[in-house]
């Protein structure tokens, strides 16, 4: 059951903030929507949905409020959900001691160290009950995700993607943690959510991914990574996963931007782009 917390009017479609019950978190969970103007009209076809996640000590509201991409998802006729980043509330012992590992920082992994996997559980909320609760709740069409993210969302987003292409048949990434495995940011979520076997961990890093599974998105990876990033010279590894694509033949535009950095002013710069990206394969 959904609980609406607040709706508003928005280039012709509505944003609104739901919070359920997660069977799969064990605590309640918010997630933004935005509906075009398309899903609104009486007997309206589904439409297409993108999934966004986003970076370390976001929320829900973080995409929506500072992206800009409503406009253009009304244009295509897209629909957004953009989860929370982490679970709220679980009590967890030094879960807000630091701002990059714990609440605001769930990684989209599912934690199997104590005491994080009671309730640190992502990567199944994301890809499992969020994804079946917009299916039967809202107007969106099934066939028709794609996923998208920031930073740890777009390191999110490539794993997700990469690891069930049946779900997501589209994807993008604004400055991913493309190799987490290799990055002190990644190396401390995986050590703490996951433990000290590091075999464990491949199974959440886009770069092994790739390499493993191959080439999974013939309509090819879309990532925007920013120059003047204060994060890329040790955080970010984009170049492992552009060499890691290279190799299996996985088609993918790394597109390096001048005079842009991490946050959200370099998103709204070219999240239209991403918006064509994903309609191309998604509003046919």
């Amino acid at each position: 059951m959904l609980e609406l917390v607040e709706t508003h009017g928005c280039h012709g479609g509505v944003q609104r903030i739901y919070r359920h019950a997660s069977a799969t978190i064990g605590l309640p969970m918010r997630f933004s929507v935005y509906l075009p103007p398309q899903a609104l009209q009486a007997g309206a076809p589904r439409v297409p949905a993108l999934f966004y996640l986003a970076g370390l000590t976001c929320t829900e509201e973080t995409f929506p409020i500072k992206a800009g991409a409503q406009r253009f998802a009304a244009q295509h006729g897209i629909a957004l959900i953009a989860p929370d980043t982490s679970p709220r509330g679980a009590g967890v012992p030094g879960e807000t001691d630091s701002w990059d590992f714990g609440v605001g920082a769930g990684f989209y992994v599912d934690a199997t160290r104590e005491p994080w996997a009671k309730h640190y559980r992502m990567y199944s909320y994301v890809r499992d009950e969020l994804r079946q609760t917009v299916l039967a709740e809202l107007p969106v069409d099934g066939e028709r995700l794609g996923i998208f993210g920031h930073s740890m969302g777009g390191h999110g987003a490539l794993m997700l993607a990469l690891r069930n292409p049946e779900i997501y048949r589209s994807v993008s990434a604004f400055a991913p943690i493309a190799a987490p495995m290799r990055c002190p940011w990644g190396e401390k979520a995986f050590g703490g959510y996951l433990g000290d076997d590091r075999e464990a961990w491949r199974d959440y890093d886009a770069s092994e991914l790739v390499t493993k599974l191959g080439a999974r998105f013939s309509e090819g990876i879309l990532i925007d990574q920013g120059l003047d990033d204060q994060f890329l010279a040790n955080q970010l590894n984009p170049d492992v996963f552009e060499t890691a694509c290279r190799q299996v033949g996985q088609p993918l535009t790394l597109r390096r931007h001048a005079g842009y950095d991490h946050g959200y002013f370099f998103i709204s710069t070219f999240v239209e782009d991403h918006l064509a990206h994903h309609a191309r394969v998604l509003c046919r």
